[in-house]
């Protein structure tokens, strides 16, 4: 990206309301530069949600893992970062986030160094807690930066990256997994698929004084009850999620869902209580009420679940039934990685002609994808045509990118700048939280109809339940206001 091509400072005064949070002070505006030093970070947290995923036999062979411990080593990462977002973006609000992601991305450096030293398996779980820990620091000041520092067809621009940042990371991280493994580079085995981050982490915090400085006028106040109770219905959620499918779905684990309800009502009651006497709400009520939040979130549910669900089951299916390594089903991934890559860089232009029917136009787009690769998979089982598989995914990315990124707009476009950390920490959260329970549904699915019918049969139904979720987007989007 050169330097006239970068995302322009925003000029004027903003017309977006204030938040009792204070004034945003003026940002210096994001230059391409600053950019890609907030996207490196955000890289390395998706890449390294998959990337450890090829190396698990190499590191049950080395520091003798038992299947508990190396879940552990994978969904760990997921539960401390799905836990963290949204206080690492309250955080940003308080203190800048400039430095909250400064002290993220070293975190996550530190960590990633330890987990690659790890003598024991122990010492790695302990690890990449801490490590999904730094990341949720990170990760919610990338876009509270673009929504401080930008505006117009330059915050499209920044957060289609963004979208398409998320979008190759998790490609790329079955792909570098599988190299960096086979190669053994240095001999290091899968140690190197953690020391990987550690010079590129140094890079960019070398860089990281190019990122505009910004942060809430008036520092917000500390909410620990709201803080705690979130952490309640968060691990509650997340215990069902993640442990459901290996326990057999016992009748003790649904009682987590109640409970989670009832913290989910606790919380809500206490953030409203608290934004009523004037104070500081983990979150807050009045700006998750704003209609294209609200509707935006409704739609990035459905829309992610179907992303976890797809590439869950496809691995599945890649590597259980035709044999791919994780290299080669990385591959395959690949049209999907370029598809969304360059579709992302029309998406302004193309919201601006269509409005909030782009995301109508992806829904369809994307289910079209979909019930392509379940005629292609019934049809041609048990060894479907390469080439038409590689244009249904492809059909897949480009859905998901005329719509992912502008919901993302659409979420954030009614986030008083002073706020901006909230409500990115909201959006990740609900991102990531659907993410898991669609590759928990899909899997479930996959698993349960695999043993009573056929594969076959498991990977169409599974299918099936990514074109309803197209469908639920493509309903909710004849209610969307247009992308801001």
């Amino acid at each position: 990206m050169t330097k006239s091509e970068g995302i322009r400072p925003l000029k004027g005064p903003t017309t977006t309301p204030q938040s009792p949070a204070g004034t945003q002070p003026a940002a210096a505006g994001l230059t391409g530069i600053a950019l890609v030093v907030v996207l490196t970070g955000y890289a390395l947290s998706i890449v390294d949600a998959s990337i450890v995923n090829v190396a698990l036999t190499s590191i049950s062979d080395d520091l003798h893992g038992g299947p508990a411990a190396l879940e552990l080593v994978v969904s760990g990462y997921g539960l401390t970062y799905a836990l963290g977002l949204v206080l690492g973006g309250r955080l940003g609000d308080a203190f800048g986030r400039r430095r909250l992601y400064a002290c993220g991305l070293a975190a996550f450096t530190l960590t990633s160094a330890l987990c690659g030293a790890a003598p024991t398996i122990e010492f790695l779980v302990a690890a990449r807690l801490l490590q999904g820990a730094a990341a949720a620091m990170l990760v919610p000041q990338v876009l509270a930066t673009i929504q401080a520092a930008t505006a117009g067809q330059a915050r499209a621009r920044a957060i289609g990256l963004y979208g398409a940042t998320a979008a190759l990371g998790m490609v790329v991280g079955q792909i570098l997994g599988g190299l960096l493994v086979s190669l053994d580079v240095a001999g290091m085995g899968w140690r190197s698929v953690f020391a990987i981050n550690v010079p590129i982490g140094v890079a960019a915090l070398l860089a990281v004084r190019r990122v505009p400085a910004t942060r809430a006028g008036a520092r917000p106040g500390f909410d620990p009850v709201g803080t705690v109770l979130f952490g309640v219905t968060m691990v509650c959620v997340l215990a069902v999620v993640v442990a459901g499918p290996d326990l057999g779905w016992p009748l003790w684990l649904w009682a987590l869902l109640v409970a989670a309800a009832v913290g989910a009502v606790a919380l809500a009651r206490t953030e409203r209580a608290l934004e009523a006497r004037g104070g500081s709400p983990l979150l807050s009520p009045s700006v998750l009420s704003h209609p294209g939040m609200r509707r935006g979130l409704a739609a990035v549910v459905p829309f992610s679940a179907g992303f976890g669900a797809f590439l869950f089951v496809y691995a599945l299916v890649a590597q259980g039934h035709f044999g791919f390594d994780g290299l080669a089903s990385g591959a395959v991934l690949s049209p999907f990685a370029v598809a969304f890559f360059v579709v992302t860089l029309f998406t302004p232009r193309i919201a601006a002609a269509l409005g909030g029917r782009i995301v109508t136009l992806g829904a369809l787009v994307q289910g079209t994808g979909v019930l392509l690769l379940a005629l292609v998979v019934r049809l041609g089982w048990p060894h479907p045509s390469l080439v038409l598989v590689c244009v249904g995914i492809a059909f897949f990315g480009v859905g998901a990118a005329l719509t992912g990124p502008t919901l993302f707009r659409m979420i954030l476009a009614d986030v008083p700048s002073a706020q901006a950390g909230m409500g990115s920490g909201v959006l990740v959260t609900s991102q990531q939280m659907a993410t898991a329970l669609g590759a928990t549904v899909g899997g479930t699915l996959y698993v349960s109809v695999a043993g009573a019918l056929s594969t076959v049969s498991a990977a169409v139904c599974v299918l099936a339940l990514l074109a309803c979720f197209s469908v639920t987007v493509l309903v909710i989007s004849l209610k969307l206001p247009d992308p801001g």
